[in-house]
């Protein structure tokens, strides 16, 4: 049975006007995508994104303007069942300092993608000027940095 899948995603941009992408290890593969996740049962949207980030990164968000929802049809990556519906929200935040980041894209330890079946996250900061479509992984993912692109 098809499914839709409901993920929640945040356009966090810190003082010097970088972007905060999540880079991760899924299923032996590497994905660069914005901070966020899937929406649980009984959560409206805005509340769940804050849950993403605080259980993501530990930032408490103020979750802002809608950016943009998915219009297109996308199978999801992982489940070739269910149909992904993403939702991006400019989200805020006071507490850039408290989230550890990297400089280097997928800053992972031989240790954590060892294993094919495990997960791995690490954040940093995208410099607007660098910031394109491709650094996007996901197909949604990529509209939503075009749309970011022309907000501005």
């Amino acid at each position: 049975m098809a499914l839709f899948n409901v993920r929640v995603y945040g356009i966090l941009l810190d003082p010097q006007n970088r972007l905060l992408v999540s880079d991760e290890f899924i299923r032996g593969e590497y994905f660069t995508k914005l901070p966020g996740g899937g929406l649980e049962i009984g959560e409206g949207t805005r509340d769940g994104l804050a849950r993403e980030f605080v259980e993501e990164t530990g930032l408490t968000v103020t979750v802002g303007e809608h950016l943009y929802t998915t219009d297109f049809f996308q199978i999801s990556a992982f489940n070739n069942k269910d149909q992904i519906i993403s939702i991006y929200y400019f989200v805020h935040s006071n507490e850039f300092e408290n989230i550890k980041t990297s400089e280097n894209l997928f800053d992972f330890t031989p240790a954590q993608v060892a294993d094919k079946t495990a997960t791995a996250e690490s954040f940093r900061w995208v410099d607007w000027e660098n910031l394109t479509e491709d650094t996007m992984s996901l197909p949604i993912d990529k509209v939503a940095i075009q749309l970011l692109k022309q907000h501005f």
